[in-house]
């Protein structure tokens, strides 16, 4: 009924016809432009991001270098008051100043560190003369190895009349 040519001419045409509806609904959605508006945030976004780790990256190497900066001037102002104490004060007076100053170093700086003294708790010591310790182990037993508070017999409470 159709020739061979007439149904590829018109396939053709049908083809064209499809694409150049195809590009004209295309171009008219409302999506393209939105999904340009969406990548455009996007990478606003990323650069705000990258913006903020730059700045907190150049804050804490500022705070680094104020911190060594510190530490290097409390260094310089413990020589100088070093170096003064043992100037103007007696040689005793001065070695006293400097060693409880290198008890009070920072950790970053070489020193001996003195044992500190530790005194027991108080209440080892004996409450009166000849009787034992409280947090002793033997407190409040007499010879018998009976419980009576501080080395005094116990008698017993008469019953009260009701």
């Amino acid at each position: 009924m159709f020739s061979l040519t007439t149904v590829i001419i018109s396939a053709f045409i049908a083809l064209l016809i499809g694409c150049l509806v195809g590009v004209i609904f295309s171009r008219g959605r409302p999506g393209a432009s939105r999904n340009a508006d969406i990548e455009k945030r996007l990478v606003d976004a990323e650069d705000a991001l990258n913006n903020y780790q730059r700045d907190v990256t150049d804050h804490f190497a500022r705070t680094t270098e104020l911190v060594n900066s510190l530490n290097e001037s409390y260094r310089d102002m413990h020589a100088h008051l070093a170096s003064s104490a043992l100037k103007l004060s007696t040689p005793e007076i001065g070695r006293q100043l400097l060693g409880d100053a290198e008890q009070q170093l920072p950790s970053g700086t070489t020193h001996e560190l003195q044992e500190p003294h530790i005194q027991a708790p108080r209440d080892w010591a004996p409450k009166r003369q000849g009787h034992k310790p409280t947090l002793s182990e033997e407190y409040g037993l007499d010879e018998q190895g009976n419980s009576t508070p501080n080395n005094e017999t116990t008698e017993p409470e008469p019953a009260s009349e009701r």
